[in-house]
């Protein structure tokens, strides 16, 4: 279902295939010893990424530990406080998701201001804390920024029986041209956390040449789900995978009439009663989606495959002890070979934790800085080739193609 191309009304965009930077004028900064910088496209971007020539410092005790600190970042790490209006988009299927934006932005902005799209991870939304800090952190250097909610995700409506997956496109499709068609004198861009970084990485490689964004940054993506499916269920990790099973419960619990006498394949005791994620994915996810099995699902999801087919530039950040998204699972020979892309990948962190830098324990994660280094700089770069559409008629065809609503 993942590999079928776009409707001819959702390439409307004329894309960036490169982006040429000049790195003359710009001294070069190495990386502090205490990370691991790596990438085809080193000698461009890591001359804009000043913040990496020092240490990397975790937080005493917190930051010493994968699981305290995934822990900590989780339950006490500041929920800045912001105003967000919602728009609704039915999908081509009737779907539903829900687009957070920054309220009163729409009139604050010029409309070739940046956009940033927020893609959190599994089951995450725009009430998460390390998706508020990074949207007001982009807010405060004059970034556009909406939270892209999946099905059921923020509260975001469900109006089919089917939720959202690590192999599903549709819905990323249909917000970026519905975004772009929103804003078509602004560039584009994507941060997505954990499975919404998988699903953006994919989404990258699947449009490859044709891709409408002008950059994106990947954090703590689990890259091989076959490799972190079998991390997840070893020793303190099954906290977390009872944790994210219990979520993905209640959100299916709140639509379960949605699934009524579905039939097939689909195990709906076991999905709404899922102790771990890989249950809820085989009497679930799977089916939706066609895949023969939960392996065949994972191995077949797995963005570490798409890296070789981006064509923008991309950062990825990841910890060495993050015990969600395994390092070893992390794709290094191909982004090394690819010229787009850059490997951050820091001694700590946990997963979603990163307490480090001056604003810890309670404040941002040390990677925000260094994500909106990495955009202002492509943002710069950009400045005399942006994605727009073709004409009015583009336009009209793409809100004819999504019939958005306010609530």
């Amino acid at each position: 279902m993942d590999s079928m191309p776009a409707p001819q009304h959702l390439r409307l965009i004329r894309p960036i295939t490169s982006v040429h930077v000049s790195t003359k004028a710009m001294p070069y900064n190495h990386p502090h010893p205490s990370l691991e910088v790596t990438g085809g496209a080193l000698d461009t971007f890591l001359p804009a990424l000043k913040t990496l020539s020092r240490p990397y410092s975790p937080f005493p005790v917190i930051g010493w530990n994968c699981h305290v600190e995934t822990i900590f970042a989780a339950f006490f790490r500041s929920l800045p406080d912001v105003k967000l209006k919602r728009e609704c988009i039915r999908t081509i299927d009737d779907g539903s998701v829900a687009l957070d934006w920054i309220s009163g932005d729409h009139q604050l902005l010029p409309p070739d201001s940046p956009v940033l799209i927020l893609m959190p991870g599994l089951t995450g939304g725009s009430e998460d804390s390390y998706v508020r800090h990074m949207l007001l952190r982009a807010r405060s250097k004059g970034w556009r920024v909406v939270v892209f909610n999946s099905r059921g995700c923020g509260d975001s409506p469900v109006t089919t029986p089917q939720f959202y997956s690590a192999s599903f496109l549709g819905d990323m499709q249909e917000v970026v041209a519905h975004v772009g068609s929103k804003y078509p004198k602004a560039h584009l861009y994507a941060v997505g956390w954990s499975l919404g970084a998988n699903i953006l990485v994919r989404y990258l490689g699947h449009e490859s040449h044709s891709c409408p964004l002008s950059g994106a940054v990947s954090l703590c993506n689990p890259f091989n789900l076959v490799i972190a499916d079998q991390d997840f269920r070893k020793g303190f990790n099954i906290v977390y995978d009872k944790a994210l099973a219990s979520a993905l419960c209640r959100i299916f619990k709140k639509h379960a009439l949605l699934f009524e006498d579905v039939g097939g394949e689909f195990n709906i005791p076991l999905a709404a009663n899922a102790k771990s994620v890989r249950q809820f994915d085989d009497g679930l996810t799977r089916v939706s989606f066609g895949f023969k099995s939960v392996d065949d699902y994972y191995s077949n999801s797995s963005s570490s495959d798409s890296v070789k087919h981006v064509r923008i530039p991309l950062l990825c950040i990841q910890a060495q002890n993050d015990p969600i998204a395994p390092s070893r699972g992390i794709p290094r020979e191909d982004i090394k070979a690819n010229p787009n892309c850059l490997l951050i990948l820091t001694p700590k962190g946990g997963h979603l934790g990163w307490v480090a830098g001056p604003e810890a324990p309670f404040g941002s994660p040390w990677t925000d800085p260094v994500v909106m280094d990495f955009l202002e700089h492509l943002e710069r770069a950009s400045s005399n080739a942006f994605p727009c559409f073709s004409d009015l008629k583009d336009v009209q065809q793409i809100s004819e193609g999504l019939n958005s609503l306010e609530v």
